[in-house]
Formats: C-alpha cells, sequence, structure tokens
C-alpha cells in the first residue's frame, strides 16, 4: 500500500518521531473555508512561528453550512482523542465569527462547550474580515458583516475570499494592539458576549503560535471564553 493510500484513512493525532527537539503542535479548527486558512498557512510559515509551532489546519464545512456548534463538536473530539494519545497535540482551537445582524445559532452553547473540552476559542465580531481590517487601521464603530467585508475588500483591494498574505504579515503586532484595545475598550464599557462588536481574538492565537501579538490580553473569560 503506498503513503498516499495509507494517508487517506483517519489521520492520527501522533507526532512523527523528530529529528530535532519537539515542537508545540496546535490543532486549528477553521470556520471559513479559504480566508481563514489561508491566512493561518501563511502565519505558519513566518520564521517567528515556523520555529515554535507546528499548525495543524482543518476546516470541517458541515451540512447546510458551518456553524460554531459543529466545528466546537469535531474541536473537542480531537481533543480528548489527542489524550488517548498521550497528548501529543498540545492545543486545540477553534476560529469562528458572530455574523450580524443575525448572530450564528448556539454561539454561547458552543462556547461553553469548548471550555468544557479543554479547546480553545477565537471569536471575531462580527466576523473574520474585522481582523483583517485591523491591520491597516483602527475600527471602533460596530460593524455589521456586510459592511466589515466591503471594509476589507477596499483595504487591500481582493476581490474575492481570498487574501494576499503579504499585504497583511508585515502588520500582524499593529492588528493585535489594536484587537486588544478594543477588547480592553468593551471590558471598560462592561460590553458582554456578544454585543462586544467590534473584537477579535485573533491575538490570542498569535500569542500562543510565537508570542508575535507581544500584547498583554485582559481576562474577558466571562465573556464568551475570551481573555
Amino acid at each position: 500500500m503506498t503513503r498516499d493510500h495509507k494517508s487517506a484513512g483517519r489521520v492520527s493525532l501522533k507526532r512523527r518521531v523528530a529529528t530535532r527537539q519537539p515542537r508545540k503542535t496546535l490543532l486549528v479548527f477553521c470556520e471559513g473555508e479559504r480566508t481563514e486558512p489561508e491566512y493561518l498557512n501563511a502565519l505558519k510559515r513566518q520564521p517567528a512561528v515556523h520555529d515554535v509551532a507546528a499548525v495543524d489546519i482543518r476546516v470541517e464545512n458541515g451540512q447546510g453550512g458551518s456553524v460554531p456548534m459543529t466545528i466546537v463538536t469535531m474541536a473537542v473530539a480531537a481533543r480528548r482523542r489527542a489524550a488517548g494519545e498521550e497528548d501529543e497535540i498540545d492545543e486545540v482551537w477553534c476560529v469562528f465569527d458572530v455574523e450580524w445582524p443575525r448572530n450564528h445559532p448556539d454561539l454561547k452553547e458552543a462556547v461553553e462547550q469548548a471550555r468544557q473540552g479543554g479547546v480553545e476559542v477565537v471569536i471575531s465580531n462580527p466576523c473574520f474580515e474585522l481582523w483583517l481590517t485591523l491591520h491597516f487601521r483602527d475600527q471602533s464603530s460596530w460593524l455589521d458583516t456586510d459592511a466589515a467585508r466591503r471594509l476589507r475588500h477596499q483595504l487591500d483591494g481582493c476581490t474575492d475570499k481570498g487574501l494576499d498574505p503579504q499585504k497583511y504579515m508585515p502588520h500582524i503586532r499593529e492588528a493585535a494592539q489594536r484587537a486588544t484595545a478594543l477588547d480592553e475598550r468593551h471590558v471598560q464599557n462592561a460590553a458582554s458576549f456578544p454585543q462586544d462588536n467590534p473584537s477579535s481574538g485573533m491575538h490570542r492565537l498569535l500569542d500562543a503560535v510565537g508570542g508575535l501579538a507581544g500584547t498583554e490580553v485582559p481576562d474577558r473569560r466571562g465573556d464568551g471564553g475570551k481573555k
């Protein structure tokens, strides 16, 4: 049986035998089909990340469209499976959106299920495009999903859901600082999840994969599981 045939079945979470010191391994489940995976794949190629973390990215669309509860359920199952294989996966994360004007269903339940299952969550409100926008400018006013996507396209010139990573990677720290400032403002205003629009927890994932954010994150575990 060829190697390709062997890999076509169930993917093992066990780390291959390494020739150097094992790196921190993160398993990241994304709601989006293209934008988030393209961004995270570009992120893991950055030298500061490549030398620290092995980031495994999986996209689960679910039947009828991807929703947070779907990917959280998948992530919790992966976390349990990893524990059964001597915890070779260091951390499991979910990246998903809130969406406005109509929120994703069962958001708070998904966050609680992730917390109980030992899975970290990164939530962008209203959507991941808000995080992309923060690479270029501040955004303090409320946005619905369509407006956030239009703004992102105005700033980076992309005409579809894909992105040019080279336009974003040089501005990671600025985005993290702006996202952290939004978190701090929501804490001061007692704006609880999912009313914390605009916001994004992506800076937490940046810290996890190599400390790229370089920011002190306020404790927001009571507001949707975000620090």
